[in-house]
């Protein structure tokens, strides 16, 4: 009885420490990564061959600069609220630059199909509810 309960612990604790191991070698992708993959969800906006490169070059320095601007809270020490006005500020610059580029439609949906699917998709803590 003791081996199974000593046994079944022991297993409790390698399954948990491994859980916590895979979530902590998470790595954010590159700027690179984040636009080829934005490109791909873009697809439905059938951007013509002259908007797709303008298009990429609006992407690209956008995510650079927000992985820059990231890069820079973390070693300041990380002010979240100085990183969230930083990335509104940074969105505003690239919706401006991408209305000059698309049409009305495919900028609408953009902003109401393709916006929402760009947002990193946050795994909530084990155990909160």
């Amino acid at each position: 009885m003791k081996k199974q309960l000593l046994l079944s612990a022991f297993a409790m604790i390698f399954t948990i420490g491994s859980v916590f191991a895979q979530q902590e070698n998470r790595q954010m992708p590159t700027p690179e990564q984040r636009v080829e993959s934005a490109l791909e969800k873009m697809a439905p906006l059938n951007l013509t061959a002259e908007q797709a490169p303008k298009v990429k070059v609006v992407l690209t320095n956008f995510f650079s600069a927000q992985q820059k601007a990231f890069e820079e809270m973390r070693a300041a020490g990380g002010d979240r609220d100085a990183m969230k006005l930083k990335n509104e500020e940074l969105t505003k610059q690239r919706d401006v630059e991408l209305k000059l580029i698309m049409t009305e439609e495919q900028y609408t949906k953009f902003q109401n199909e393709i916006v929402p699917s760009l947002r990193p998709k946050r795994n909530p803590k084990p155990g909160a509810n």
